[in-house]
């Protein structure tokens, strides 16, 4: 059986997106908003709650350039101990942005989100696969392919901003069972509005799953943000969205019952999967339990 027409989850499950304005360089400014607004999801029934595009450092390209060792993060990072710590309290997980450095080479940056189990655990990052022109002169490509996550019997794949821009990334992640996308970002109020009310639906509908968006507000790395973070359900319809100029956080419960009918009226994948194509790769998959 195709991964795709595997075994739906049996329960529901509640995510969050959070959206807010990074202080520019100010890391423990930023770990400690992102633990507030964790504090906050957990409170609202959240199992999980996404974060926006290098949040850590602020998106700031020639900031995080010039000193690295100040601005990215190297795998389990003492500076993350208070995202560790609000898990295991509250025993829900964080997916946030951050530069990271590659532990192979250590001259090599990417564009990561970091994640963090119930327990608190860090796990393997998901490094960003599409780089917009103005990050490669920067930053590194992800070369791990994709990410699934898996909570609650839920099947989960991240994503960093431009990867939803290209629907190969997410179509590989529904044919390796993924049943929703997350999406960290920094979509800008010139253009990046626009962008994600297009790409962001299309990637929910084409593959029948859920899609999460947290994106920024405010400025950022020299960039206007649009905020109007959102969640759409596997028909494409938006089920929560935040207003586009101020720090909030929004919920949904995933319905299994909602995935399985809508899979079953609209049968993208299935119709895929009877042409006998197997996926280009596997996803690595983790778990957030």
């Amino acid at each position: 059986m195709n991964h795709s027409q595997a075994s739906l989850p049996q329960t529901s499950l509640r995510i969050a997106a959070a959206q807010a304005q990074p202080v520019s360089g100010d890391v423990a400014a930023n770990i400690a908003r992102t633990v507030e607004l964790t504090d906050l999801a957990a409170g609202l029934g959240a199992k999980l709650v996404v974060f926006p595009e290098k949040f850590l450092s602020g998106y700031e390209p020639e900031l995080i350039a010039g000193d690295p060792a100040k601005y990215a993060f190297d795998a389990h990072d003492p500076r993350l101990e208070p995202i560790r710590a609000i898990c295991r309290e509250r025993e829900i997980a964080v997916i946030v942005g951050a530069a990271t450095r590659d532990q192979r080479n250590p001259d090599a940056l990417h564009i990561s989100s970091l994640i963090f189990n119930r327990s608190g655990d860090q796990i393997e990052p998901y490094h960003k696969q599409y780089l917009f022109s103005s990050e490669s002169r920067i930053y590194q490509p992800g070369s791990q392919g994709c990410m699934l996550l898996e909570l609650d019997g839920w099947r989960l794949a991240p994503s960093v901003c431009y990867d939803s821009g290209f629907p190969e990334h997410a179509r590989l992640a529904a044919l390796n069972g993924a049943h929703a996308y997350l999406a960290s970002a920094l979509f800008s109020a010139k253009t990046g509005y626009h962008q994600s009310r297009i790409w962001l639906p299309a990637r929910a509908f084409d593959n029948t799953m859920y899609v999460l968006l947290s994106n920024h507000v405010g400025t950022t790395g020299g960039w206007a943000a649009c905020g109007a973070s959102a969640i759409w359900n596997p028909y494409g319809d938006v089920i929560a969205q935040a207003g586009r100029d101020r720090d909030e956080v929004i919920t949904a419960l995933l319905h299994p019952e909602v995935l399985a009918d809508i899979r079953e009226r609209e049968t993208v994948l299935a119709d895929f999967n009877a042409r006998g194509e197997a996926p280009a790769a596997r996803c690595m998959v983790q778990r957030l339990d």
